[in-house]
């Protein structure tokens, strides 16, 4: 219902109202705005770039941002003509000392309209504890290939988070993975674990799972959907969505945070990948989530204002098949920023407790059935020499 949505998903809802207020100036300053096709955006003359770090302070940021390399990854010719763009990431290595060799890479999915900086304090823990860790950003968010990209869709984002994910695990010679959305990447990560047999395991983080779409907005005329999605890079509107996030807002809703949300944003055709999205529909995790098989780890900050825990989580456990849950104390909707020692202590809990020892499981019975397979042949050839030597006697 619309009051679902509202209540749900206050960031696209407050995105809405931007988007219906700003129609209403364009037709009360601009006569015909509402109208007009607006300005169209040469694709072909787009340039990806990495973060421009002008400015920011934190170090975990620098330090991420330095990291930050790019992948081309397989898509359709309907999502690029090419059949291949390029994807932005950040990869942590397993710390050596700690390292398992069954434990799978683990693939972190950023929220609505953010990046894969977003994952600045966790990657490095979860590296540190022995975790392959890899933050992604999803098409046309992020640091991404615009340029020549013809749909920015739900279904181009998967695709491509798919190549990259396939790439990942080619290069690693490991098949299996666990992949982990925090809020809209929820949507996403949810979508490749119901359809991938490798997804060893799934961390939802106060994820998007039970709203579909994004509402009326997809039904804007694209010329106001623009001038509104404009609007949502501005600094009040992005304060106020920084301010929502977390519990402690006085140590984490920092200009400095303010600062990193926005830097993406300031990437020539944002906007209009942005608007592609919105106007494609938007994910629809919820009748997916019956059909993952993987165990699950629910993750969700106690004090989560924007997707309110006491109504999410209860749905989460009851659909998913496999689940754990883990409430983070003193924590707002992003438990990776605010609390990132507890989520990644969390996390190589769960990759220990259910991943690996369920993997170790399966290779002693396939060991076991090898081991009685071999014993088998040897009878048999025993059985058969036997049977020859009483040949050569009667």
């Amino acid at each position: 219902s619309n009051s679902t949505m509202a209540k749900s998903a206050p960031c696209l809802s407050l995105l809405v109202a931007v988007v219906a207020l700003s129609a209403q100036l364009g037709e009360a300053f601009l006569p015909g705005f509402a109208t007009t096709n607006g300005p169209k955006v040469d694709y072909s003359t787009l340039e990806y770039v990495s973060p421009d770090t002008t400015g920011i302070v934190e170090t975990a940021c620098l330090d991420t941002a330095g990291r930050m390399q790019y992948m081309p990854v397989p898509v359709s010719s309907d999502i690029h003509p090419d059949e291949s763009l390029d994807i932005s990431f950040v990869h942590w290595p397993a710390a050596s000392s700690k390292k398992k060799s069954n434990l799978p890479p683990v693939i972190l999915v950023h929220g609505f309209d953010s990046s894969c900086l977003e994952y600045r304090r966790l990657g490095a823990r979860l590296a540190a504890q022995g975790v392959d860790t890899y933050a992604v950003d999803l098409l046309g968010w992020g640091f991404t290939q615009l340029e020549g990209v013809q749909t920015f869709s739900a279904s181009a984002k998967v695709q491509a988070l798919t190549g990259f994910i396939d790439k990942v695990t080619a290069t690693t010679n490991e098949k299996r993975f666990c992949i982990a959305g925090a809020s809209l990447g929820g949507a996403a990560a949810i979508e490749v674990a119901s359809t991938n047999p490798n997804c060893a395991g799934l961390f939802l983080v106060d994820a998007q799972g039970f709203v579909d779409g994004i509402g009326p907005m997809s039904a804007m005329p694209k010329p106001i959907a623009r001038l509104g999605v404009e609007v949502l890079k501005s600094v009040p509107l992005r304060s106020s969505a920084n301010q929502m996030s977390y519990f402690d807002k006085e140590t984490y809703a920092t200009e400095d945070a303010l600062a990193i949300g926005r830097i993406h944003c300031q990437r020539e055709g944002w906007n209009d990948a942005l608007v592609s999205f919105m106007q494609s529909g938007g994910f629809s995790p919820s009748t997916k989530l019956a059909s993952i098989t993987c165990p699950s780890l629910v993750l969700w900050g106690r004090q989560d204002g924007i997707l309110e825990g006491d109504e999410f989580v209860p749905k989460f456990m009851k659909v998913l098949s496999d689940a754990e849950l883990r409430w983070i104390e003193e924590c707002g909707h992003v438990p990776h920023l605010e609390q990132p020692k507890e989520t990644a202590e969390a996390m190589k809990s769960f990759l220990m407790d259910r991943v690996v020892a369920e993997q170790d499981a399966d290779n002693a019975k396939d060991n076991e059935s090898n081991n009685w397979f071999g014993a088998g042949i040897g009878l048999a050839g025993v059985g058969v020499s036997v049977a020859a030597v009483a040949g050569e006697i009667f």
